[in-house]
């Protein structure tokens, strides 16, 4: 049942059958004692888990019931403690039986019990369980005075007291269901027994929601049970009374007695109704929000049967709570008391104008607390007041607040950061007290489930609602301690603007940059900037904010490192979206030297980028030079080119992509005749020494940033090779790129040189597409790189194989321009038609469609190169449908001997070119193990020395020294499944791995020996049966792990029995140089 505590509502289509099969078990006559109290401990299990108030409805209640429980009630010993489940489970059934619409003494009568004795009245035996004869004249004083003494006398409430919590619930009970007359001589006593005690100082939540719990009830019975004469009403509680009413009176004003002292009935207050309001205030500030709601629903209890003088203080108490020397809990518990007031209709409306500003600040109460703010509870408190006046009142009640209270819901609405605040407060603006007509539709469009709403500017629309939602914006949420609610306001403030561009433009001015408050300064140059590209953007020309920005640079220049580091992060993100806006805003600065400002901030943010490690800030830097070039910079281009070719061979890794990344936002008309100066900066980063080698990001944008380069400067067969993509330049550009697909640089965070490698196969796929116009290239650019994608796209990393297929079938399916020269296009398109549908991230999906390319020539190589390393790889999923799609293939063309050879000889040629390359060579044995494993070269065992057999074994001779533990026991993998070839190459097999017997490691030595014994079992024909025991004995019974010279007294002797010769140990010569 574990799983269903958070939501025990799962349970309810099962709860009737559980029970069911429970109670079947308990009605049986013959059920024993062990079995009927496991039956109910299950059922208390279910009733704890589900609560016993639902649990307890679906309990059988009939007629028939009473008597059985009953008897079966009157069988239980009190004083058993190992039973009570079962006891507690007989009470609550009871109770539902008793609630039967009978009289019960229909059911009386003289039943003769088994011993032969008369039982008594069925009602008696109720009582008798119950205890409750005469259980008010005999029992309450005896039971309260014990009920004191456990309070009195228990000493920690910072720890739950089971006996304490017991007592509190059983008297706030007893003062919620007695009657009030033979309560109130006690009430007195109780409420100093609880003054005394001071709980509600204690530590526990639950201790000091009783107690508040309890005084509310005590309150109840000082007080006569009545209704205020007084109070508010609309209209009437009664349908009927309502529906006989004539459409006039029922639209006609609330009932409100002119004369409610005459109406009231005159009657003493006792003095201790003082200290219950007090500490039910006292609760309304409580840390927990079960005190707090408690407390309200406790006020409006008691304030309901004051007069109004008292019932008008009680308010005026509320509405302290609502100050700013309060904290957020006396806020809350406040909201929560006021919207109790209002729904009991006991808030007048004279009150309204004392209550409705307070709300209204509530609505968008909000204080930071550490790193997080606090006051959700309260605005969504708030929104139920509003909620609860919108029913309680009569329209011309609230007429002269309408504006304000909408206008403050439907901010809360489109601008809360709390999704149940935005989710409450479209709820109580929904209401027709508070919305215009025009207005039902802006609520409903507006979704208040995701902070989008900032950037909706539908509501803005209607002019009522226009400038409250600016100033809101700028007065509270652009110097929001939260950055992300500051960026999104200063968004919201953009889209604003075309609303009322007038307005806004005075309000702009009011964003200083000279608050002492980092966080209103950060969101004033965010808002001015947003402000102004807005502004822009409708026409409204202006250059007010020249003196505004020559101020922020030369102060930005002065102070910034005065600054804490995270300062420095803070504002150089802030002041490159200023510069960039600005810029974007065409404003009149030619020539001005606030431009060498901006280009300063720019530079300096590029020459310390690996201070500030943040992709957010490599954004900003890049979007500002971009449209600071865009908008001022078109004839002055050498500087700042040669600034960041040289910031290209900078040590610091992020100062390279700083720099490459500005060179790749230069306008076209700087990159005119420094083109070949870029490129040549750019393709000495792409390239991977041993030195650069970890200066993986630097490479990767390198990489990018060469499309972009060469998309913005042009392509001309015939043209400059400094001012544009040429014949002279494409072949070196393109070369460049195809090598970094060979990038596998590892570090500590995996395969790294994929990031090279997804950025290298985009931008070749951009240029290919761009390089159309260059014809004679086009054989020599297209084969590798169809060639390259087809490699990668059987590799083990999903997310570039999915990569490198998409840029593979962009090629391939390019129609506009269609890309000429694609190696077996016919066949491709047959493979792949249009499939887009498909995720090629599963593997299951993917590798389907990719072996198919193994019967391709052209692409044979690269698909066998990439998908050995899939094969032989670590990932499950990855290695089972690769292998499967690759024994799928072998298995079409195993009656063609020659295609079998020819993908032999790729499979060789592969094993040569990666013999020194352990990212590819031990994925590759681990994939022949499984080729020769499954019998995929079975046509070539039948040859005696087939040549397959003899290139593998030497090619696997060549890792005997190797010190790698996964390849040599990949290689002795391969040894046994070699020993399937005919002819004297078995017995060359044989020698290398007797000699793998004595390797100086001894896991090599056990693995071999295990792997020879499981050959041994699988390939029976290898020996003479006579010695097949021996050896086998031999091989299971001899710790290979003991010392060499043990060892090879064994593999000698095995060495005989297989008719090998014995490995001859080697000298070891000693050269003496003198």
């Amino acid at each position: 049942m574990n799983g269903y505590q958070e939501q025990p509502h799962l349970l309810d289509p099962h709860l009737e059958w559980m029970m069911n099969m429970m109670l079947e078990y308990v009605r049986r006559e013959d059920c024993p004692p062990s079995l009927l109290h496991l039956s109910f401990k299950f059922l208390y299990i279910i009733c704890k888990v589900r609560s016993y108030k639902i649990f307890m409805q679906i309990l059988p209640h009939e007629v028939s019931d009473v008597e059985p429980v009953l008897q079966m009630i009157s069988r239980q010993d009190p004083k058993d403690l190992e039973t009570w489940e079962t006891r507690y489970m007989l009470l609550l059934w009871l109770s539902m039986t008793c609630l039967i619409p009978f009289d019960l003494s229909r059911l009386d009568g003289y039943l003769m019990s088994t011993g032969g004795k008369k039982e008594d009245l069925v009602m008696n035996r109720i009582l008798a369980i119950a205890k409750v004869s005469k259980v008010k004249q005999k029992c309450l004083g005896e039971f309260l005075d014990w009920s004191l003494t456990m309070i009195s006398q228990s000493r920690d409430t910072s720890v739950r007291d089971m006996v304490l919590d017991g007592a509190l619930q059983s008297l706030a009970k007893l003062f919620k269901h007695g009657k009030r007359d033979d309560l109130l001589q006690y009430a007195p006593t109780v409420l100093q027994c609880l003054e005394q005690k001071r709980l509600s100082e204690s530590t526990e939540a639950m201790l000091r929601k009783l107690n508040v719990k309890l005084i509310q009830r005590l309150g109840l019975t000082f007080l006569k049970p009545r209704l205020a004469a007084w109070r508010y009403q609309r209209g009437s509680r009664s349908l009927v009374a309502n529906l006989s009413m004539s459409l006039q009176s029922s639209s006609g004003a609330a009932q409100t007695p002119q004369d409610s002292d005459e109406q009231e009935e005159d009657y003493d207050i006792p003095e201790e109704l003082e200290a219950v309001i007090e500490l039910l205030l006292i609760g309304l500030k409580d840390k927990e929000t079960i005190v707090r709601w408690s407390a309200a629903k406790g006020i409006g209890r008691v304030t309901g049967r004051l007069p109004k003088e008292l019932a008008d203080e009680v308010v005026g108490s509320l509405l302290d709570c609502l100050s700013f020397q309060e904290t957020d809990s006396a806020w809350h518990g406040g909201c929560l008391a006021l919207a109790e007031l209002g729904r009991r209709g006991l808030l007048l409306p004279s009150r309204l104008k004392d209550v409705v500003p307070l709300i209204v600040k509530s609505l968008t109460y909000d204080e930071k607390r550490g790193a997080c703010s606090v006051g959700s509870n309260v605005r969504d408190a708030a929104c139920y007041v509003c909620w609860s006046f919108a029913r309680a009142y009569e329209p011309k009640e609230l007429e002269p607040f309408v504006s304000q209270i909408a206008s403050t819901l439907l901010i809360t609405t489109v601008f809360d950061r709390n999704i149940n605040c935005r989710r409450a407060a479209s709820v109580s603006s929904a209401s027709p007290r508070f919305l215009f007509d025009n207005l039902n539709a802006a609520i409903t469009r507006n979704c208040p489930d995701t902070l989008c709403c900032f950037q909706s500017v539908f509501i803005a629309g209607f002019p009522e609602y226009t400038k409250c939602m600016i100033d809101h914006l700028t007065a509270m949420k652009i110097n929001h301690w939260d950055c992300a609610i500051r960026e999104l306001a200063t968004k919201a403030l953009h889209n604003l603007t075309p609303q009322a561009p007038d307005y806004m433009a005075t309000t702009g001015k009011q964003c200083h940059f000279t608050y002492t408050d980092l966080h209103s300064r950060h969101g004033a140059i965010l808002a001015c900037g947003e402000i102004t590209h807005a502004l822009y953007k409708v026409a409204l020309q202006t250059n007010r904010y020249s003196y505004m920005v020559w101020y922020l640079t030369h102060n930005f220049k002065r102070r910034v490192f005065k600054i804490k580091l995270m300062i420095i992060l803070f504002f150089f993100f802030t002041v490159c979206s200023l510069i960039e806006k600005l810029s974007l805003s065409k404003l009149p600065l030619k020539n001005d030297p606030v431009l060498t400002g901006w280009q300063w901030v720019i530079d300096d943010t590029l020459q310390t980028l690996h201070l500030i490690s943040k992709q957010k800030i490599f954004a900003a830097v890049v979007s500002a030079l971009s449209a600071l070039c865009e908008g001022y910079y078109q004839d002055e281009t050498d500087v700042l080119v040669s600034q960041y070719t040289e910031g290209l061979k900078s040590p610091q890794i992020l100062t390279r992509c700083g720099s490459a990344r500005a060179l790749g936002c230069l306008p076209k008309v700087m990159i005119h005749n420094k083109l070949s100066q870029i490129l040549e900066g750019l393709e000495q980063m792409c390239t991977i020494t041993q030195k650069e080698g970890s200066f993986t990001e630097a490479r990767r944008d390198a990489v990018r940033v060469i499309a972009q380069v060469c998309a913005k400067a042009g392509v001309c067969a015939h043209g400059r090779p400094d001012s544009v993509l040429c014949s002279e330049n494409a072949a070196e550009v393109f070369g460049v790129l195809l090598s970094c697909l060979n990038d596998y640089t590892m570090s500590s965070r995996g395969d790294v040189g994929a990031w090279v490698r997804e950025a290298a196969m985009t931008s070749l796929m951009e240029l290919s597409i761009l390089m159309q116009c260059v014809p004679h290239a086009s054989v020599s650019r297209v084969k590798p790189l169809m060639c390259c994608l087809a490699q990668q796209a059987a590799e083990k990393i999903d997310r570039y194989r999915a990569h490198a297929i998409k840029v593979f079938l962009r090629l391939l399916h390019s129609t506009d321009p269609a890309i000429p020269h694609i190696p077996h296009r016919e066949e491709l398109l047959h493979i792949f038609p249009t499939v887009a549908s498909l995720n090629w991230k599963a593997p299951s999906e993917a590798f389907k469609y990719i072996t198919q390319l193994l019967g391709l020539p052209e692409y044979q190589y690269h698909t066998l190169l990439g998908l050995s390393v899939s094969v032989g790889g670590i990932t499950e999923s990855t290695v089972h449908f690769s292998s499967q799609s690759l024994f799928d293939f072998l298995k079409g063309i195993q009656g063609d001997s020659e295609t079998l050879g020819q993908f032999g000889d790729t499979l060789l040629r592969i094993f040569r070119d990666s013999l020194h390359n352990d990212r590819v060579s031990v994925p590759l044995l681990k994939m022949l193990n499984q080729l020769l494993n499954n019998s995929c070269f079975e046509i070539f065992t039948t040859q005696e020395n087939h040549q397959f057999c003899v290139d593998i074994l030497d090619l696997c001779k060549e890792f005997k020294k190797s010190k790698d533990i996964s390849k040599l026991s990949a290689c002795v993998s391969v040894f046994c499944g070699l020993i399937q070839f005919q002819g004297k190459v078995r017995k060359r097999v044989l020698s290398q791995l007797l000699l793998l017997l004595c390797h100086p490691f001894p896991v090599i030595r056990k693995t071999t020996a295990n792997q020879m014994y499981e050959m041994l079992l699988t390939y029976d024909d290898i020996i003479d049966a006579e010695i097949l025991e021996d050896v086998m004995t031999c091989l299971s019974d001899t710790n290979w792990l003991s010392d060499l010279a043990i060892v090879r007294t064994h593999r000698n002797q095995l060495c005989d029995w297989l008719e090998v010769p014995r490995p001859q140990l080697v000298a070891k010569v000693t050269v003496y140089h003198y």
